[in-house]
């Protein structure tokens, strides 16, 4: 059933009284718990990825970012630990072209344009997916279609039984690094259409870890070889969040309130065998956000509005360095109206508006305290035939930045297209053809403008052309074996002009920012599912992706540097994850892989960095006492116990383990 039926039908038998029906006695049904292996039949327009349920609690995961890892196309970048900072790359275009939208609003960072995913939870999470290009709806905030790729992170909507009134859940991590991290989540009923939950979350660590550092000369001797214990990679972090929900008769609205705060080392870069280890960082992130959706009919509505506040307070005392004590304070207001009207049974149209308002004042000698307003306008269309699926839209982006005591860059004013299509050539439900084209663009945020000790008033806004081809076979089954197979690969073309990249600077939190002016882009990506059931209550599950990718800079042929792979993209990595489900019982192993890459821009041996590739496993058993589940959880990651960096100079941990009881009612 295509999405236009499905809302309208969801909402007709879920709303009491939406409908004029005649009155009938309540029915109460108690269905068996059934594991779902398969992704829904619609076709997905737009290429995806997603982990929900069971499966994104089995992996080996503490963070958004680290089940990230699992996706095809993406690069994380780590700088080890549990509180080092973590931010994503969607097939080689940079982070800042990575939209993260949490629960509908996509999270914002106007003074780097980084979302630090380490600092998001999977305890709380129902489900991950991953887009390239945008989402397989038009119903959409005009934001969203402005990124060239975006995470969708989605929290647990409360679902009661009849009778319940409340569910809790308590659970309890500890391990390496002196970790311990106590989480609470309860949901309540409210009334009949308003419900509520409240999750908070203790992480506490001493990020100490052992790790080996070695490096060789570019005569190939020996430089140093230590085996040391990594320092100033501390966290003690707080996380409490608020949703509330509620039907109408006409709709639906949600609520939320979140609040991060923690203070935490920033592990240093080691250099010629000298460690740092003098810089610290309080984060407070707050932001209050609601969503309303409502359907008339053919008309459906969309509205968001959100304010955010992000206070960062960054403390260098090295005593080689230059001291810092400086305070940044980041506010936003964000506005969005997204309608959609469905002209016929097959075609609809989306008029989306957003509006956001963005300023940073620091503490900084000569700060120019940026003030931006972003202007989005977006038209799209939908058209589903039996066979065939095409979208298409265009974002009209509005830009005017207001700064102290300078001339502010000139307006922009960007028109950004784009089309998808899918289609079943071969009659087969099974089989589906998808390719889209799309064009997006990036604002420099205003570090990149506009500080004084990394930033580059002369850089210019990059503009990113995206192609794709894809093949997808998704079969599912319930009367064989073979429960579910899915394989999908896709080949993509990306033209990325002006690219603005940031390389660290001896100090984490400090970028150098330059435009590499033209990279090329072209890369494979292949994934693949498959799970079976020899014989009752046994799941077998294995998961693989693999990605191919060559990212030149081809800018300038005089370059030293010329059709060399950019930094940090290796040119092969792929993931694999097996897991076997029986009676309770859930064994799970994941193997992840980077290739060979370089660590500057000139592909020569003294910036080659080496391949890296890690395993995990874990055991889970799941208990139940009555109306009591209980879950036991041992998790050794790093099996092998690899020395790896996956930032030069920044390195992983070894071997380490996390154990975690949950109890929940």
């Amino acid at each position: 059933m295509s999405h236009r039926l499905f809302l309208p039908i969801a909402v007709f038998c879920l709303i009491p009284g939406l409908g004029e029906a005649k009155e009938q006695k309540d029915t109460t049904y108690l269905l068996r718990e059934v594991l779902v292996t398969a992704q829904h039949k619609s076709r997905d327009v737009i290429p995806v990825q997603t982990l929900s349920g069971e499966e994104l609690k089995r992996l080996n995961s503490n963070s958004i970012a680290d089940a990230l890892r699992y996706f095809s196309g993406v690069q994380v970048k780590d700088y080890g630990g549990v509180g080092g900072i973590k931010t994503v790359n969607i097939r080689s275009m940079g982070t800042n072209h990575t939209g993260v939208v949490y629960d509908g609003v996509e999270l914002g960072n106007a003074q780097n344009g980084q979302i630090d995913l380490g600092q998001f939870s999977l305890d709380n999470i129902e489900a991950l997916s991953l887009y390239n290009g945008q989402k397989s709806e038009i119903l959409q905030p005009a934001k969203d279609f402005g990124s060239a790729g975006t995470i969708y992170m989605r929290t647990r909507t409360p679902v009661f039984r009849s009778g319940e009134n409340y569910h809790a859940r308590v659970s309890l991590r500890t391990g390496s690094f002196d970790l311990l991290n106590p989480s609470a989540l309860v949901e309540l009923k409210l009334t009949e259409r308003v419900s509520a939950s409240l999750s908070a979350e203790w992480v506490n660590s001493s990020g100490k870890y052992k790790f080996r550092y070695r490096r060789v000369n570019p005569a190939g001797e020996l430089a140093y070889d230590t085996t040391a214990i990594r320092q100033n990679g501390d966290i003690n972090a707080t996380r409490i969040e608020l949703n509330t929900h509620g039907t109408l008769r006409t709709g639906s609205w949600t609520f939320k309130a979140y609040n991060y705060n923690s203070e935490r080392g920033v592990p240093g870069a080691i250099v010629n065998n000298v460690w740092r280890r003098g810089e610290r960082i309080w984060d407070t992130n707050s932001f209050a956000q609601g969503r309303y959706t409502g359907y008339f009919g053919r008309f459906t509505t969309l509205n968001n509005v959100k304010y955010a506040f992000y206070r960062t307070h960054y403390v260098n005392n090295d005593d080689k360095q230059v001291k810092i004590d400086n305070l940044y304070r980041q506010k936003e207001i964000y506005f969005s109206s997204a309608n959609e009207y469905e002209i016929t049974s097959f075609w609809d149209v989306s008029v989306s508006y957003d509006f956001m308002w963005n300023n940073l004042d620091a503490d900084v000698y000569g700060f120019v305290k940026p003030t931006r307003f972003s202007h989005y306008l977006s038209a799209a269309t939908a058209l589903d035939f039996a066979r065939l699926k095409i979208q298409a839209s265009a974002l009209g982006t509005f830009i005017h930045d207001i700064i102290r005591g300078q001339q502010a860059p000139a307006d922009k004013r960007v028109l950004s297209p784009a089309v998808f299509i899918n289609g079943n050539p071969l009659r087969n439900k099974d089989f589906s053809v998808r390719a889209f084209y799309k064009q997006s663009f990036r604002m420099p945020t205003f570090n990149d403008l506009y500080y004084a000790d990394m930033g580059n008033s002369k850089l210019e806004p990059e503009r990113v052309t995206q192609y794709n081809v894809g093949l997808v076979y998704d079969h599912s089954s319930t009367s064989s074996i073979l429960a579910n197979a899915r394989l999908s690969a896709d080949v993509y073309y990306n033209k990325v002009k002006d690219k603005i990249v940031a390389y660290p600077k001896g100090q984490q939190f400090r970028w150098t920012m330059l435009n590499l002016g033209l990279v090329d882009i072209r890369g494979v990506d292949v994934t693949g599912l498959l799970t079976i059931t020899p014989i009752k209550d046994l799941y077998f599950t294995l998961r693989a992706q693999y990605t191919f990718q060559r990212a030149i800079d081809v800018t300038n042929p005089a370059d030293n540097y010329y059709r060399d792979q950019i930094p940090y993209i290796p040119r092969h990595s792929g993931a694999a994850v097996a897991n076997a489900q029986w009676r309770g019982w859930g064994l799970n192993y994941s193997w992840i892989y980077v290739g060979e890459r370089y660590n500057q821009q000139e592909n020569i041996r003294y910036n080659y960095t080496q391949p890296w590739y890690t395993s995990d496993l874990s055991l889970s058993k799941d208990f139940i006492f009555g109306k009591v589940k209980l879950r036991g959880l041992i998790e050794v990651n790093n099996l092998l116990s690899q020395d790896y960096d996956v930032i030069l100079n920044y390195p992983m941990p070894k071997r380490n383990y996390r154990f975690t009881v949950t109890v929940e009612l």
